[in-house]
């Protein structure tokens, strides 16, 4: 059985009615990146304790602290990045998520990936470290623009770390953007590794960000593969159909409920169970 979860920020910034459109699609987790307009791990202890509260109300549960551990330049102040790994992990034990979102660290134009290839493995390493030590597992997504944005380097980073608790999180449209067909070469290479299904499309031609199946995402064989693998997890919608930008989306609630039952919609076709 599959599970749907979704980053419920991209509806509205009021945490109430993120959930309430969730549960009228019948959606059970969310993918928590922002409530109020705040981003998760700068949301105070009150207001992580009141998040919980309305969570609890809807019936909701939380597959994911959607943070921004990684999305500084790899040449910025990693000390203080430690500290707010600290307060992900913090976050992640006290809403009862299994898993945090990381990346691996943007570069400029001008900062060669191969130079910085070993620092990138030592933060990543230290990160995983911190996930074992609060007993979450951390999930690599394929951000643009940041050292593990292509397969191959994504595929270095999770071999290189080779830790329990560093595993990958899936997202098509960021590999389109990258001038990559995601499927099957990424697929094949990074399958063993993959956790966590990150749902939004993307039109090769020209980076936009579209529903699921009407990009160049392959999102209906990948979809098949994972059935056939017996993938058993989270498929998180992230539509980006309104703006999008280096910290996040926006949809809307129409856009939001479009880009679900897209996804849905594939599912059913293929005849594979979701809750």
């Amino acid at each position: 059985m599959w599970t749907l979860s979704g980053f419920a920020d991209e509806i509205d910034p009021d945490l109430a009615v993120q959930c309430a459109v969730l549960s009228q699609l019948s959606i059970g987790f969310i993918e928590f990146r922002s409530a109020w307009d705040v981003n998760v791990l700068d949301l105070t202890d009150q207001q992580v304790t009141d998040a919980r509260r309305i969570l609890t109300e809807h019936d909701l549960s939380v597959s994911s602290i959607a943070s921004p551990i990684g999305k500084i330049n790899i040449e910025d102040d990693f000390e203080a990045h430690l500290r707010r790994m600290d307060r992900a992990v913090a976050v992640a034990n006290a809403l009862g998520a299994p898993f945090i979102r990381v990346f691996s660290f943007f570069l400029t134009t001008d900062q060669r990936p191969e130079d910085h290839r070993d620092e990138v493995v030592r933060r990543m390493s230290a990160l995983a470290d911190k996930a074992i030590a609060g007993g979450v597992v951390l999930l690599h997504e394929n951000e643009k623009e940041i050292f593990g944005d292509i397969p191959e380097r994504v595929h270095d980073i999770v071999t290189s770390v080779n830790s329990p608790a560093l595993r990958l999180a899936w997202d098509a449209a960021n590999y389109v953007q990258c001038g990559v067909v995601p499927f099957p070469e990424a697929y094949g290479l990074l399958r063993p590794y993959t956790d966590y299904i990150q749902i939004k499309d993307a039109v090769l031609a020209t980076a936009e960000v579209v529903p699921a199946g009407e990009g160049d995402g392959r999102i209906r064989e990948t979809v098949r593969a994972l059935a056939d693998d017996g993938f058993d997890g989270f498929f998180s919608m992230e539509p980006h159909l309104a703006a999008a930008h280096h910290l996040g989306g926006f949809s809307g609630p129409e856009n939001f409920i479009r880009a679900t039952k897209a996804f849905t919609g594939i599912l059913d076709a293929e005849a594979i169970p979701y809750r």
